[in-house]
């Protein structure tokens, strides 16, 4: 995946520079590799992408399964000007336990609670929790799963920054279209 924003950047410099944010997904195993942190480290270094307009993406499973591998790669990162998402937030079972040893940057509300919020008063209570916590430990929010504009609506009363999904817009190569990778609520 960094290997392709070489050339993305030399070829599409005005896509670049209006780029917000591009989030990459980091797989358990990736995360539980000690050579992943060198691996970007050394990519970044090589590559003409401004590192600050990347967001790692871990699932609050694999950060939980290899936290202590989690924590360094985080913080390795950040030193690069990375950002970091915890995916999937919500579905374990101690989750606000480890938004204090986890340094990152978004929490990524996991669309099984987001996307039936508008009828289920216990998920729409659990996004608020989510939310309230993260700001809290002064993280942002980023709700998956938003399929519609009363969805949005909610979600924006309630605080949430940020919202993913069909709503939006659908996925899309980097260079077909005008594109938002992450949009507010």
């Amino acid at each position: 995946m960094l290997n392709r924003w070489s050339c993305v950047s030399e070829r599409n410099p005005k896509e670049l520079d209006e780029l917000g944010m591009c989030s990459i997904n980091l797989s358990g195993q990736s995360v539980g590799c000690i050579d992943t942190r060198d691996f970007i480290a050394d990519k970044l270094r090589d590559l003409q992408f401004p590192s600050h307009k990347l967001c790692f993406e871990v699932t609050e499973t694999a950060a939980i399964t290899n936290l202590e591998c989690a924590v360094e790669l985080i913080a390795g990162l950040h030193q690069y000007g990375c950002r970091f998402a915890l995916d999937d937030f919500g579905s374990g079972l101690s989750s606000f336990a480890y938004l204090k040893n986890l340094k990152v940057d978004f929490v990524k509300i996991d669309g099984v609670f987001v996307r039936d919020m508008l009828n289920s008063e216990s998920n729409r209570a659990t996004v608020k929790a989510i939310n309230d916590v993260a700001k809290a430990t002064g993280k942002r929010t980023i709700a998956e799963f938003v399929e519609s504009e009363n969805i949005a609506k909610e979600l924006k009363g309630l605080g949430i920054e940020f919202g993913q999904g069909y709503h939006f817009d659908k996925p899309s190569p980097l260079v077909a279209k005008p594109y938002v990778v992450e949009q507010s609520a």
